[in-house]
């Protein structure tokens, strides 16, 4: 036990973990920021109001090809990468890693 004990303390498997549920909390509201707020004006711009439902049908059998809502997902996963990189750059984390010489 005690050797397990000390893999996690070691390991910093608490503050991954803490990460790891904070992450899931951020990637939320980000979520919602961009289906909430950034989508609309998107889609307004376009001429939609609703960017998730923007399709193209693919001839006579009905297949939907339905590139705003990717468009929706690349836009969210922008967002959660800048404010990750931000808030990396912002708390000074990246240094962290550097060996000083």
């Amino acid at each position: 036990m005690n050797g397990f004990v000390k893999f996690l303390r070691e390991q910093g498997v608490v503050g991954l973990a803490v990460g790891f549920i904070l992450g899931g909390a951020v990637s939320k509201v980000v979520s919602a920021l961009v289906t909430d707020i950034i989508n609309p004006i998107v889609g307004a711009l376009l001429g939609q109001m609703n960017l998730a439902d923007r399709a193209w049908t693919i001839g006579d059998s009905g297949v939907k090809i339905m590139w705003g809502d990717f468009v929706s997902v690349s836009i969210d996963f922008v967002i959660v990468a800048a404010v990750v990189y931000f808030g990396v750059k912002g708390l000074g984390l990246d240094k962290l890693d550097q060996k000083s010489e």
